[in-house]
């Protein structure tokens, strides 16, 4: 990982979570989930327990479900690089209210730390502008962060995806609930269905 990169995660989770307004949350498995969950768990909040690579494509079906409201997906890149077919899924619905980020620590959080694809130079926001996403950006410092949140949240004509590089320093495991039936009756409950 490239020494100037300083991101931390559960920061960046907490600038993107608090500017969300009334979007929707799907999360990854994982260290996202926590991430969310160290900002607030709420209602609004759909985590994935163990579906690795299916966050991106739950985040379409949600947005074409419910076109009226925002949807925010937050995985890590491990997660994206098991389902890369989401973009090309993605792309060619171009749901405008579809915003995908992916915390980027270069490395497989739940497997022992082995270093991911990104590591080795695969480039998560050039496979979203390949396939066809109306916005795409990595961010690698603060104020790339302060300018993609007007993107994620705004009006977006397309979906919008942006890689967010942080560190690999460990943070405190945060567990939001976990019990699959109260989460899916929580969240549906939440978005009116």
């Amino acid at each position: 990982m490239d020494d100037t990169v300083k991101l931390n995660r559960r920061e960046v989770a907490s600038a993107l979570l608090t500017a969300r307004g009334d979007a929707l949350l799907v999360t990854g498995l994982g260290s996202t989930c926590w991430d969310a969950a160290a900002v607030g768990d709420e209602a609004g909040n759909f985590y994935l327990w163990g579906a690795m690579g299916g966050a991106a494509m739950i985040g379409l079906g949600l947005a074409l479900a419910q076109p009226q409201r925002r949807v925010l997906v937050l995985t890590g890149d491990g997660e994206m690089l098991m389902g890369l077919g989401a973009f090309a899924s993605i792309a060619v619905q171009q749901p405008h209210n579809l915003a995908l980020v992916v915390i980027d620590n270069e490395r497989y959080g739940e497997t022992g730390m082995q270093a991911t694809h990104t590591h080795f130079g695969v480039d998560l926001a050039g496979v979203a502008r390949a396939a066809g996403f109306a916005h795409h950006a990595t961010v690698v410092d603060e104020a790339g962060l302060r300018d993609c949140i007007p993107v994620l949240f705004g009006e977006l004509r397309g979906p919008a995806f942006v890689a967010v590089k942080v560190d690999d320093t460990p943070v405190p495991m945060i567990l939001p609930p976990r019990d699959g039936t109260f989460l899916k009756n929580r969240f549906r409950d939440h978005v009116g269905v």
